[in-house]
């Protein structure tokens, strides 16, 4: 992919403009969002002695705020109060194509997308890092995600963050590997409330701001809104796992595997959504060990440790990880049974309940290092 092909530019500086400094070693552009996370970020790297830039993406969104978008509007004015600059960068034509457009697709073959890695794989360590090196110089890139970048003896890791609970290494993953000794990632040791108490002693604006919990191109509000009224109104049949018709269900972009409120079939005990068939629009209930699984696949992998998945033949001679099938909740313990350049299949010791086509599969060693990811696929029919 390259940054001409997706029309991304520059806008005019939020405040004054970015000025080379004397060490472009210890220059950094962060990604501000203009949540507290990121401007602590910010601020914290200021503070440790870094020239730092602060960036904010244009992207197009269901709510249709005005052009540089409510959140910008923060980051902005975060920058403001800490004395950095502040860029917008209109990254909307590939936002459209790279994360809204492959949304949209994956609902309507019965799939659950994660945007939010897609967004941090292809546009924050991809396209708009490589356009801020070339428009900038600068080398460097920092988020306020919950994660830690472990540097030991020439050796850099991802690894999951000091708080547990607001870990995201998860939706970092996609980062290339070779881009890991220049991603910089400031709040992997502190908690949430350590951020907010930071925010609330330099009078941040966003120090209470809540937590962004809903997709950012979706305007905050229900995901559906990115979705067109044909995907999420096409009515089908509902079926128990045995193919049998139970009932009638109202689209299948309104569903995804594991969901139990809202599906509209009493049976009697709990029922999940365990299959989604996109080609015949129909979605199966079953109970809870019916949806679960052992064995998971996932394509599309990409690796940061490779000495952890060494293969001989196709097979990663029972390699003993950790894995995780969906964002919050701890690693589980796992086995390779297979890895090939793009493809890994793993058994876990405990069925995963509802593993989701579309969803992410993140392997993690015993240090809490993240050793590969990839994208769930469907079980071979």
């Amino acid at each position: 992919m390259t940054v001409d092909k997706w029309n991304i530019r520059l806008v005019e500086p939020s405040l004054s403009p970015w000025k080379l400094g004397q060490s472009g070693s210890k220059q950094i552009a962060v990604m501000m969002s203009g949540g507290v996370d990121s401007s602590i970020a910010a601020h914290l790297l200021k503070e440790q002695g870094w020239d730092v830039l602060g960036v904010t993406m244009n992207i197009p969104v269901s709510c249709k705020v005005s052009p540089r978008g409510c959140c910008g509007a923060d980051a902005a004015l975060v920058c403001c109060d800490i004395g950095i600059p502040h860029y917008f960068i209109d990254v909307a034509e590939a936002f459209d194509e790279l994360i809204i457009e492959p949304f949209r697709r994956a609902y309507a073959e019965g799939q659950t997308p994660n945007p939010c890695i897609d967004c941090n794989t292809l546009l924050k360590f991809s396209l708009v890092w490589d356009f801020v090196k070339a428009k900038f110089g600068i080398a460097y890139l920092a988020t306020g995600h919950y994660a830690r970048i472990i540097r030991d003896a020439g050796d850099v890791r991802l690894a999951r963050a000091k708080d547990k609970d607001k870990d995201q290494s998860y939706f970092l993953y996609g980062i290339a590997r070779e881009k890991l000794d220049r991603f910089v990632l400031p709040l992997g040791e502190l908690t949430k409330s350590e951020v907010r108490r930071i925010a609330s002693k330099l009078n941040l604006s966003v120090a209470e701001k809540p937590e962004s919990m809903e997709l950012c191109f979706a305007g905050e509000g229900d995901y559906r809104a990115a979705l067109g009224e044909q995907q999420a109104e096409r009515e089908g049949d509902i079926t128990d796992i045995q193919g049998n018709r139970i009932g009638t269900h109202k689209g299948i972009s309104n569903y995804t595997l594991g969901q139990r409120r809202g599906v509209g079939f009493a049976g009697g005990k709990p029922l999940y959504v365990g299959r989604i068939d996109a080609r015949t629009n129909t979605i199966a209930l079953g109970a809870r060990d019916e949806v679960s699984s052992r064995s998971i696949s996932a394509d599309c992998i990409n690796v940061l440790i490779p000495d952890k998945l060494a293969r001989r033949g196709g097979l990663a001679c029972e390699q003993r990880l950790f894995g995780k099938i969906r964002s919050y909740g701890d690693p589980r313990a796992c086995r390779i049974v297979e890895v090939r350049r793009t493809d890994i299949k793993v058994e876990f010791d405990e069925p995963q309940f509802a593993p989701c086509p579309g969803q992410r599969l993140v392997l993690y060693d015993e240090q809490d290092n993240v050793v590969a990811g990839g994208r769930i696929i469907a079980p071979a029919k």
